[in-house]
């Protein structure tokens, strides 16, 4: 694995990889809040920045600008190509400081998707948490397709099942509408109203129980401050991921399929700006002139809970 940086603001450490710029651990009075990986690289994405596109594009065919494209499969339980091209990359660094670091990649296209760009990445913690901006710019001379996401998974420092079966266990996610989809987590249809179903995670305060997630929402319902929130809380605090309006989608994840003891203990909480198969479907799919740029930014966080 390549450099680590540490950075460190209040109660919060933050650990940043230079390979694939992933955030390796975030710590909050000494505690994980996400799941960390070390030198033996990250599993099921943990961490990563996913990039030119989010979750999976069926067979890893698309169409773009009347041309065919393929990409390399590289999920075969589901015949897609999953979660981007960048998190293996080496990405250079351009500042650091205690509290702040900007990495940079200079993505010279690949095969399936020859379209240069350049993508910085800023991570910044202070007393409010982390927070991520990142940057694209298209640096060819055609248009360029692409969609972003993240990938961290929640930690309250328990399983998630332990701290479920105990009645423990609480997520909020403030969205209005969910994805179907198909036995290949491809979609299947339009958005539907999450309102009343067991999907609803719009009251603050719902137990997850024994639910099972891999869902994308959206119709994403936002505070004052244009930010949606997914929230997961324990018996002593609450983890908590923001995103700004840049982002219309949030894909919840419970680890479900994960094996060992990683399976269902951790819940990946992940901005993005378009759902399932965009670079194929085009549903919010970013499409950058050359020399055009789009911006990005989320948020972790952590707070402690009032005892009952």
């Amino acid at each position: 694995m390549g450099e680590v940086i540490e950075l460190r603001a209040g109660e919060f450490l933050a650990r940043v990889d230079r390979t694939g710029a992933g955030l390796r651990a975030l710590a909050w009075r000494d505690r994980d809040i996400v799941w960390p990986y070390g030198d033996e690289g990250p599993r099921a994405f943990q961490g990563q920045v996913l990039a030119p596109w989010p979750n999976r594009v069926g067979e890893g065919v698309y169409r773009f600008a009347g041309t065919e494209y393929r990409l390399e499969v590289n999920d075969a339980a589901t015949g897609t190509a999953i979660h981007g091209l960048v998190h293996d990359r080496e990405w250079s660094v351009e500042e650091v400081s205690d509290d702040a670091a900007t990495l940079r990649l200079d993505f010279g296209g690949a095969p399936g998707f020859p379209f240069p760009l350049e993508l910085v990445l800023a991570y910044r913690l202070g007393g409010d948490g982390l927070t991520l901006t990142a940057e694209a710019r298209n640096t060819g001379d055609t248009p360029a397709p692409f969609g972003l996401g993240f990938h961290p998974y929640l930690t309250l420092g328990e399983p998630l099942s332990v701290l479920a079966e105990r009645g423990d266990l609480t997520l909020e996610v403030t969205a209005g509408t969910r994805l179907p989809v198909d036995d290949r987590l491809l979609p299947a249809g339009d958005p539907v109203p999450v309102e009343d179903g067991r999907l609803d995670f719009r009251t603050p305060g719902r137990q997850l129980g024994d639910t099972v997630l891999d869902t994308a929402f959206t119709s994403l319902e936002r505070d004052g401050d244009g930010r949606a929130w997914v929230r997961v809380g324990g018996p002593e605090h609450r983890v908590s991921v923001w995103c700004d309006r840049s982002f219309d989608w949030l894909q919840v994840f419970s680890s479900d399929t994960l094996g060992g003891s990683d399976r269902r203990a951790y819940l990946a909480a992940e901005p993005m700006t378009c759902p399932a198969n965009a670079l194929a479907s085009g549903t919010d799919l970013i499409v950058l002139p050359p020399g055009g740029a789009t911006r990005h930014t989320f948020g972790i966080t952590a707070e402690a809970l009032p005892r009952p």
